[in-house]
């Protein structure tokens, strides 16, 4: 019993260590900024309001990106959602989903009818998480500016109506990190967190994820007006 803790120990040791050089190195290759438009990160000082940072979803280091641009005290209390059939299981991707960033896993295949993954999201609220989303379901690998809302954040938002949603536009990570590379690209990309949304009274489902959608499009930088 001794031996297990002891091996216990070790990982949740190693994890600490490795989740702080995927953090430092995310930051040192990307250059990350956090630009914060209608929420006030020092707003909850400790760190205690469970929030769903909603973002696009482009790359797997995306969750890593939201994560390492979060004041560490927020960070420290948010899981990442992501799909149990890659960051699942043993071997690297699962030391670093489950003991690193402590991600909450979700059966994307429903193998299990038993698992529901509103449920599992809304669990993980009530214990005093955030939670980092991808509304999209799956990474955007076409030219759209995103892919149509699946409808798990509209059943978070009706089960816990007083969470605040934040979208998060995630910007030039899939240059960063395009598929099938395993060189990242140094290049700057900024995360720009939006004003909180819930789900008002009576609002229907598509009228909802459409106008989280449009909150989170609002956040696009524009080359343009150089936003």
């Amino acid at each position: 019993m001794t031996r297990g803790r002891g091996i216990g120990a070790l990982r949740r040791g190693a994890a600490r260590l490795t989740g702080r050089a995927i953090s430092l190195f995310a930051r040192l290759v990307t250059a990350v900024q956090a630009v914060w438009q209608g929420l006030d990160p020092d707003a909850d000082p400790a760190g205690r309001r469970p929030r769903v940072y909603f973002a696009n979803h482009a790359s797997h280091g995306d969750f890593i990106l939201v994560s390492s641009a979060l004041p560490p005290r927020l960070r420290d209390r948010t899981r990442p959602v992501a799909g149990a059939d890659y960051w699942g299981g043993g071997g690297l991707r699962g030391f670093i989903g489950g003991d690193v960033f402590n991600a909450l896993l979700i059966d994307r295949q429903r193998s299990d009818p038993g698992s529901d993954p509103v449920a599992l999201m809304a669990g993980a609220l009530d214990q005093g998480a955030s939670l980092i989303l991808f509304p999209e379901g799956t990474r955007n690998l076409t030219d759209e500016a995103l892919l149509p809302f699946r409808s798990g954040l509209y059943h978070l938002a009706a089960a816990r109506p007083e969470v605040d949603l934040v979208p998060v536009w995630i910007e030039n990570l899939n240059r960063v990190l395009p598929k099938g590379s395993f060189i990242p690209v140094p290049l700057m990309c900024r995360t720009i967190f939006g004003a909180p949304l819930h789900l008002a009274q009576g609002e229907a489902k598509d009228a909802f994820l459409a106008r989280a959608q449009g909150a989170l499009l609002a956040l696009r930088p524009n080359p343009e007006n150089g936003r």
